[in-house]
């Protein structure tokens, strides 16, 4: 694994136990060790910049969020594409009709027009609050990057009814992100990759949730986090230890990574 020169890590439950919600000081340490040998870090997330954890003294190279449609580093965007206004106004109505609240995601902002349990505790898995706006509507004259609601899998269909230019992406059971249908981590690796002039064998990648199985399958080591989703390991080309028991720190170093 001495050719791999770039690792992208999901947040929520790679990165961080959604328990403890906080990383793990030997995680820090990883983190660390992989940027001396020279590593590029990258994170990918589903969060917005605005909602992007401290790491300390960890300063990671590039970003990935809104699961990928809106990615950067430290002096330019590298890619970005947003929800089609009509889209979003439509996403917003289908909500509505099966009585959920929404939440969209500005570059530099959240909104929401209101807020059931399943959407307080999505945020909360992220140490954050649902902000109900009073100036949503104003807020939808924005580029919105990403839209996020409760909504359990039977509702699916319902909610993206007469979309054109939008699909769901979910690592939890009980609320989705919804995104550009050009966005994606998959599709974020690809325009990381390709700005650092680096080829999809000198690339990995942790996950746990199925919102990064494109990401997985769009580099050279694809690796699930044992806690993961059953269907993001079934496509993973390996399978490190728990968050909580710092999985990746195990594996960079029996990898010789670190």
């Amino acid at each position: 694994m001495n050719k791999i020169k770039i690792a992208f890590f999901d947040i929520d439950g790679t990165l961080i136990d959604m328990n403890a919600k906080t990383i793990s000081k030997r995680m820090l340490e990883t983190l660390v060790r992989l940027k001396d040998k020279g590593m590029i870090l990258c994170l990918a997330t589903g969060r917005s910049p605005i909602t992007l954890p401290d790491f300390g003294e960890v300063t990671f190279d590039a970003f990935l969020t809104f699961n990928g449609s809106y990615c950067y580093d430290s002096e330019r965007t590298i890619f970005s594409s947003h929800i089609p206004a009509k889209d979003v106004k439509q996403l917003i109505q289908n909500a509505t009709e099966i009585g959920r609240p929404v939440s969209v995601a500005t570059k530099d902002r959240l909104a929401a027009n209101g807020a059931d349990q399943d959407l307080i505790d999505y945020y909360a898995k992220a140490k954050l609050k649902v902000e109900v706006s009073d100036d949503f509507e104003a807020v939808l004259q924005e580029d919105i990057y990403q839209v996020m609601t409760g909504c359990r899998e039977s509702e699916y269909e319902h909610m993206m009814k007469d979309i054109r230019h939008a699909k769901i992406t979910a690592w939890w059971d009980r609320a989705v992100d919804i995104i550009p249908d050009d966005g994606g981590k998959g599709k974020a690796i690809e325009k990381i990759l390709e700005y650092y002039n680096l080829d999809q064998s000198e690339a990995i990648a942790f996950g746990d949730g199925n919102n990064d199985i494109e990401m997985i399958q769009s580099v050279g080591t694809g690796v699930a986090m044992a806690n993961g989703s059953e269907q993001l390991k079934a496509v993973a080309d390996d399978v490190c230890g728990n968050v909580a028991e710092d999985g990746i720190y195990y594996y960079c170093l029996e990898h010789e990574l670190i």
